[in-house]
């Protein structure tokens, strides 16, 4: 294992610790952090498969909230709480280790205003699973299912709570399905593209507990790449690189 400091964003505002050989966050982690929708009303945020905490360090320069990250694999969870206390940000974020499944029981059910997941895209048997254990448990469902977040996010939401998610279009469908079935009613969708004219690879999806029947928003595309195959304006505001 070789554990490396990258800067989170550009223009260095936050560090972020990192492990060579398991997963890393990519560009679906930062899309969402930026897409989910934060208010003042805001107050405590729960992130589902955090990860080394990507999600939990870039939300808390978009907001005071308490931040709540949930992770089961303990060697992420420890990098996570380097790079939270190399930020001093101690007193926002706190990480729990721990499985999705069940996960409102222990940290407390109708208590938070947003809750935010980049799960696992693959179910088990669909892809070949990578013998590396730490990323086959980030990359398929292999300890908790789609339903499994959507069901635990219902339960961690309070009553118009915000539940916001990234994931493949090829699941679409199965998301409305059970957004419904958990009374998750989906608000707004976008749809997010490598290059223009190529297929989407990714949709952000954003839903209300308990929200009024209809109004899904789609918004804009988004493009990640632009004809010189560098990032589009959108995406270097995102990651806070400034146009050269």
């Amino acid at each position: 294992m070789t554990i490396v400091k990258n800067d989170l964003l550009g223009r260095p505002l936050l560090s972020i610790y990192q492990d060579t050989d398991a997963f890393h966050f990519s560009i679906d982690t930062m899309l969402l952090a930026d897409f989910v929708t934060i208010t003042k009303r805001t107050k405590r945020i729960c992130d589902l498969c955090s990860g080394n905490a990507p999600i939990p360090l870039y939300l808390s320069l978009r907001t005071e909230a308490k931040i709540v990250g949930i992770e089961i694999q303990d060697s992420s969870l420890q990098l996570a709480n380097q790079s939270i206390e190399e930020n001093h940000l101690e007193n926002q974020i706190t990480m729990v280790l721990g499985n999705v499944k069940g996960i409102s029981n222990m940290i407390g059910k109708n208590t938070f205003e947003v809750v935010t997941c980049n799960p696992p895209f693959f179910k088990v048997g669909s892809h070949n699973i990578n013998p590396n254990d730490k990323k086959a448990i980030a990359r398929h469902e292999l300890l908790a299912t789609l339903e499994d977040i959507i069901s635990e996010a219902s339960q961690l939401l309070n009553s118009k709570g915000r539940f916001a998610m990234v994931h493949r279009p090829d699941r679409l469908l199965e998301i409305f399905e059970l957004f419904s079935k958990y009374h998750i009613e989906p608000k707004r969708l976008r749809f997010c593209y490598p290059k223009l004219g190529s297929p989407c690879n990714h949709i952000l999806i954003e839903g209300i507990k308990d929200g009024s029947i209809g109004g899904l928003v789609i918004l804009p595309p988004l493009i990640v790449y632009d004809e010189q195959n560098q990032w589009t304006n959108e995406v270097r505001r995102i990651y806070n690189y400034e146009k050269e």
